[in-house]
């Protein structure tokens, strides 16, 4: 019995504002320290002794190709492969097109689709959950995986067990999908036992996906299929074709077959396995205060945090001292360029600060001041009319594209380690306090070609200074925005 996870990395969690933002989202952050969520989603299945285990399959938004693929081989996953999603479909065909890339190497195994972005604070239980789910999916069934409910949630949508699942000990029938019911009606379903909340967790066999979407979904099925038949490989990457996945409707595994398995019994029945494994999806941040350890007041701090008679609070620094003095109940959350304070009971709402922050065109809505590329990084430390100064750190052995800009000039000081810098018709190194002036209209290229981190501090002049006034004539990461 062969195993595939497939780890769906999307998602950009602006519940989660200002830590979570568009240009990096929830599942590339580290909440609890250590692992980020998508690191520890690739090792969550370390020790399964119930299947051989394939490499995952990680599928996530072109957008976060570079971001993504550092991250796996940070983890340990030194040849990855990641599905490259050229548009947003959701998630049924995002396990589509990797049901047929697994498929196509010459195996048929049971798919393990897991959310990039959950918390599992038990993950022995998780890999037992799974291991009870094994047979059902060998047999054709369709297994989805019920957090047992700790309280009556409203923010989650339920599932409704039924019978006991004949030869599957710990497993049930599914009887229904159930939408995100009102505080009454959570509080009936937390009461009767029958009801559990909708983890996204899915195991099937590759082929009795593929039937159930050719028969249920049959534009999604062509439109896959030929997306990942048109693909084309670039290194850690497959990118499927852009035009064929954009004709694919755009729909979750629950409605677009999961939910219509009942009304054709021949494609496989629909089977729920509980899971009491400390699971979160962590939506917002009162989810991952209940997520995390907690000191004897309830609290749950991170980073450089100083609590003084507080209660229930969580409260998370980036960059410098916070202090709270007799809060309860409170989120507060601090990064270089934002700091959020909110009542935790409001913390679903916190997309309405997002939704009001990008009606007022402010890039604190999408963008952190720390800015991560497929070389390095920058920092935006301080921006002002006419001018900007940044920090800019080039990873060993990488490189920025070979590039101009129309209405800015450029000085660059060296503050740690060699930068191989081209400008204009020169070519020469900078070392630590050294400096180069590249003028409006330069080509120019800064380069590590050394084993040791570069940092330089890069101050920027001119009349406009964002990041589309660029033109690249060579880049080794095959980037097309400009």
């Amino acid at each position: 019995m062969t195993l595939q996870p497939v780890i769906l990395c999307g998602g950009s969690g602006t519940r989660l504002w200002p830590a979570s933002r568009e240009e990096h989202p929830k599942q590339l952050l580290s909440l609890l320290g250590g692992d980020s969520l998508l690191q520890a989603t690739l090792h969550r299945l370390d020790g399964f002794a119930g299947a051989s285990v394939l490499p995952p399959l990680v599928i996530g938004n072109e957008k976060y190709r570079f971001l993504i693929d550092e991250q796996l081989h940070a983890g340990g996953l030194q040849q990855p492969l990641l599905l490259l999603e050229p548009v947003g479909r959701n998630t049924a065909p995002a396990l589509t097109i990797a049901a047929v890339v697994a498929s196509s190497q010459g195996a048929d195994p049971l798919l393990l689709a897991m959310p990039a972005d959950h918390v599992i604070a038990d993950e022995p239980a998780f890999r037992a959950a799974v291991a009870r789910g094994l047979a059902a999916a060998e047999a054709g069934d369709f297994v989805t995986f019920g957090v047992v409910p700790t309280r009556a949630e409203t923010g989650y949508g339920y599932l409704r067990r039924g019978v006991p699942k004949a030869g599957v000990p710990g497993a049930f029938v599914l009887d229904a999908f159930v939408e995100k019911p009102d505080a009454k009606t959570a509080e009936a379903y937390l009461a009767s036992g029958e009801y559990l909340w909708n983890s996204g967790i899915f195991l099937v066999r590759a082929s009795t996906w593929l039937a159930a979407v050719a028969a249920l979904q049959p534009a999604m099925h062509r439109a896959c299929l030929d997306a990942v038949q048109r693909a084309r490989r670039d290194g850690d990457f497959l990118r499927v074709d852009r035009e064929a996945f954009a004709c694919s409707p755009a729909d979750s595994i629950d409605y677009a077959v999961m939910e219509k398995l009942h009304d054709h019994p021949g494609l496989g029945g629909a089977v729920v396995v509980p899971l009491d494994a400390r699971w979160s999806d962590v939506g917002a941040w009162d989810s991952l205060r209940d997520i995390a350890d907690h000191d004897a007041s309830g609290n749950v701090a991170r980073g450089d945090v100083l609590l003084e008679g507080c209660r229930d609070s969580l409260v998370l620094a980036q960059s410098r001292l916070v202090a709270t003095l007799g809060c309860e109940g409170v989120v507060v959350v601090e990064t270089p360029d934002a700091v959020l304070v909110a009542d935790q009971r409001r913390s679903q709402d916190v997309k309405k600060l997002v939704e009001r922050l990008k009606a007022g065109q402010r890039e604190e809505a999408s963008t952190p001041r720390k800015v991560f590329r497929p070389w390095g990084w920058y920092d935006s430390l301080e921006k002002g009319p006419g001018f900007q100064v940044k920090r800019i750190g080039v990873k060993p052995g990488a490189s920025l594209s070979l590039q101009m800009h129309h209405r800015r000039a450029e000085h660059w000081v060296v503050v740690r380690g060699v930068g191989h810098v081209t400008n204009g018709d020169r070519v020469f190194d900078l070392n630590a306090n050294e400096s180069t002036y590249i003028p409006i209209g330069t080509r120019h290229r800064l380069e590590n070609l050394t084993s040791d981190p570069l940092e330089i501090i890069e101050v920027q002049t001119g009349d406009y200074l964002g990041e589309d006034d660029i033109v690249r004539f060579e880049d080794r990461y095959a980037r097309i925005e400009s």
